[in-house]
Formats: structure tokens, sequence, C-alpha cells
């Protein structure tokens, strides 16, 4: 459901673009978050197809550009030209409007949902017969679990780990502040690396062999498992969990 509904937003993202003469109609550039790549590679060809059909013959070309949403976000506002923004929190989209006045304050009724088509939530992926024994957030706090995921001052990705993490350790303390802040500073303690994106944080992970623990959203953790088959990587879902929806735009100037 989350795809068919990303596809009709897109089909609505492109033709007001193109309708409204922001672009040439030949090409666009999509900035977006760091762990997209391979979603956008699969959708953009029937995507660029069907348009055509749809279109008489009107060649459309989708290009990609990724990092961790909220430098992508910053990289616009820097000169970046891009056309169309699919980032994977909602601060991201706004600061657009807010620090640039490239969409205006009402972005996110322009489209259906929102204006966020699909979404995801959290998962930790771990090494060949999960060797740390871990099921759930309180698990990530013991002090020989060591985690990997990127930085939350760059990464959507990572802030929305945060958030799932406070939410987890407050539910189980019963709103007791004190023990989620303390919760949440040995959760942070235990980050091995703070890379700048979600992809990084993968080959931090996946390749370089550190970490006991790869926090990512769970549409990710999947898709890693299935790219390091031969590592025997196993993905775990948390109790208590977040939802991640992910917001989309076009940039009218």
């Amino acid at each position: 459901m989350a795809v068919n509904l990303l596809k009709k937003n897109s089909l609505a993202l492109v033709a007001s673009l193109l309708l409204a003469g922001h672009v040439q109609a030949t090409e666009l550039l999509n900035s977006s978050y760091d762990v997209s790549r391979e979603l956008f590679a699969a959708l953009n060809p029937p995507f660029e197809q069907q348009w055509a059909k749809d279109n008489g013959g009107d060649k459309l070309t989708i290009k990609q550009s990724h990092a961790g949403s909220s430098k992508q976000a910053l990289a616009i506002l820097q000169g970046l030209k891009a056309d169309v923004v699919t980032y994977n929190q909602v601060t991201d989209v706004q600061i657009l409007h807010d620090k640039g006045k490239l969409i205006p304050a009402d972005w996110q009724s322009r489209l259906p949902n929102n204006s966020s088509p699909f979404y995801s939530t959290m998962g930790f992926l771990v090494r060949k017969g999960n060797p740390k024994n871990i099921h759930d957030w309180n698990d990530l706090v013991r002090s020989d679990v060591k985690l990997i995921f990127p930085n939350p001052k760059t990464s959507g990705n990572a802030r929305y780990t945060y958030l799932a993490a406070w939410g987890a350790a407050d539910k189980a303390d019963g709103g007791d502040k004190a023990k989620t802040e303390q919760f949440m500073t040995q959760f942070l303690k235990n980050v091995e690396v703070f890379d700048t994106g979600g992809r990084g944080a993968t080959t931090t992970f996946a390749e370089r062999g550190l970490g006991d623990v790869l926090i990512s959203f769970e549409s990710e953790v999947n898709n890693i498992r299935k790219q390091y088959e031969a590592q025997g990587f196993e993905v775990v879902i948390p109790k208590t969990n977040i939802l991640a929806e992910f917001p989309v735009a076009w940039v009218d100037k």
C-alpha cells in the first residue's frame, strides 16, 4: 500500500511541477535521504515509462541526489537546484520554507496524506545467530553492546532512532524523566561510530565489522540483510516503536 501511495503522490507531484512551469519537462532532480537509493532506483524507470505513455511520448528523466536528510535540506538552502524533495522527516522539508521560502507554508496540504505517502518504523540488524541476545531497546544499554547508527545532527534516520529509544524508555519507566534521561545517556555512550548518514552506518557495520547492532528503518535493515546474505545478519523488531512518515514536496523556487 505504501508504495502505491508513493506512486500516486509522485504522479501528482510531477504533474504539478510541469503544469506550473517550474521545470522544462525533460529532467527532474530528486533530493532524497541516504538510504532511499534502491527504492527510487526501482521506482524511477517504470515511472518514466508511464509518464511517456500518458503524455504523448514526452521523455522525462529523473536524477537522484542522496545524503543524510538534514544535510540534503541544507544543500538546497545553500544552492542545490532540486525540483523534488523526498525526505524522512517533516522538519527537513519545513526548513525549506522557514529558512529559504522555497515552498509555501501550506506545503503539506498540496498532496494527499499530508504529503507523506510512505512510512516505516525502526529495526535492529544483529550479527549471525544474534550472539548478544538482542531483543528490545533495554538490551541496547548493556555495557557489552556496541551500537551503530547515524548522527542525529545530520540524519533523520538517527532522529527517529533517538525518539523511538526515548519513547520505549519512557514507557518502560512509567514516565519517570530522570530514569529515561539516564537510559538515553547510556544509549548514546554505547554508540561506537556516528556516521553522517544511514548508508555510511551500513558500511561501518556490514563492511568494517564494527558494532553489535545497526539501527535503521525496518525497510532498510531488511534490504541490508538481503544484500549481505552471506553474512547471515538477522532482523529484530522491538516491541515499542515509532511510526516514521516520509514527506515529499516539489520546490517552488
